[in-house]
């Protein structure tokens, strides 16, 4: 809850789409450690698609960049421009930052639970 609340604060208080995805990545680090490899793979079987995540943020942080040169604005301008109507959500905004930061959130969470994955993996290996 409180990574979502970092990425939905982000652009108004401090905050972002990388410190969230250490903040849960973290968490899944306490439950290797707690819990074991074997352990916490079982409690956490959304663990597997980590690859996938981190794939599907990477294509996401760079499609929310390289977007505006469709139009013909430089990289990672931000859409809806300033003064524009934007789209809310109760308080959450939503524009192309929020985006990227999404991508950027996927993209850690993905890369650091791989591996978390492997060193988990290697030092059950090395135990035997």
């Amino acid at each position: 809850m409180f990574a979502a609340g970092l990425i939905a604060k982000g652009y108004a208080e401090v905050g972002d789409g990388f410190a969230a995805g250490v903040i849960v990545a973290l968490a899944v680090a306490l439950a290797y450690v707690a819990l074991g490899a074997a352990g916490a793979e079982a409690a956490l079987p959304a663990l597997r698609h980590a690859p996938k995540a981190a794939v599907g943020g990477l294509l996401l942080a760079l499609a929310s960049g390289f977007f505006p040169l469709l139009l013909g604005d430089p990289p990672v301008t931000h859409r809806p421009g300033p003064g524009e109507h934007v789209t809310t959500i109760g308080t959450l905004e939503l524009f192309t930052p929020l985006l990227f930061d999404l991508g950027v959130f996927l993209l850690v969470i993905g890369v650091l639970t791989v591996l978390l994955h492997h060193l988990a993996r290697s030092r059950e290996e090395a135990a035997r």
